[in-house]
């Protein structure tokens, strides 16, 4: 395994009662790729992902992962009560950053600046989403871990996330997306199917 190696998956299992959804998946994750995971409804890439940043704990195998992560679920964990800037300060003190200069960098980067006062509960879903993600990236992590991120975005917030996407990507960040989108699969360095419980690597684009 090369030093550059932020995630590792071998040889995963996981049913729910008598469904097996992974039968013995494998991947691989280096320093500065992007790298996409796609499949049908139902094939299990939502368990895949929560496996890989430790919600869930695999029936069999192993996961390893070589630095902080950032992890961006499907759905959006807000907190209806709190505004878009409180958001920020709550996971400023849950990093220990000094600073939130990056947060609001992406915060204007994904378009919605003008609701830093807002209260969650009143975002649209596209909105909650972009914080969502927001607060995924803010503190800069070298593993990100990205759950179908842009969940209700417009087309141009859409395509400022692969904007950001590439970014990381070139700063040596490690970015794994979970996409249904056939459009998508140009961004990726590879695609890896989830198919009959197994990842099947299309390729390499880079």
């Amino acid at each position: 395994m090369g030093s550059d190696t932020r995630l590792r998956l071998a040889a995963v299992y996981k049913a729910y009662g008598r469904r097996t959804v992974l039968r013995g998946a494998d991947l691989a994750v280096s320093a500065g790729t992007l790298v996409g995971v796609v499949g049908e409804n139902g094939s299990g890439k939502s368990t895949l992902l929560r496996i890989a940043v430790g919600q869930l704990v695999p029936d069999r195998g192993t996961v390893r992962r070589f630095s902080a992560l950032g992890y961006c679920p499907q759905q959006a964990v807000v907190d209806d009560t709190l505004t878009v800037a409180q958001h920020l300060r709550l996971f400023q003190v849950a990093y220990r950053l000094p600073r939130l200069d990056h947060a609001w960098e992406t915060v204007d980067l994904l378009g919605f600046g003008a609701e830093r006062r807002t209260r969650a509960g009143e975002l649209s879903g596209g909105t909650r989403q972009k914080l969502n993600l927001t607060l995924a990236l803010m503190h800069d992590p070298p593993l990100l871990v990205l759950d179908e991120p842009y969940q209700g975005f417009d087309w141009d917030t859409h395509q400022r996330f692969w904007q950001l996407a590439g970014r990381l990507r070139d700063r040596g960040r490690s970015v794994v997306v979970v996409s249904h989108l056939l459009h998508d699969l140009e961004h990726f360095d590879s695609v890896h199917h989830l198919r009959d419980g197994r990842l099947y690597q299309d390729g390499v684009r880079r």
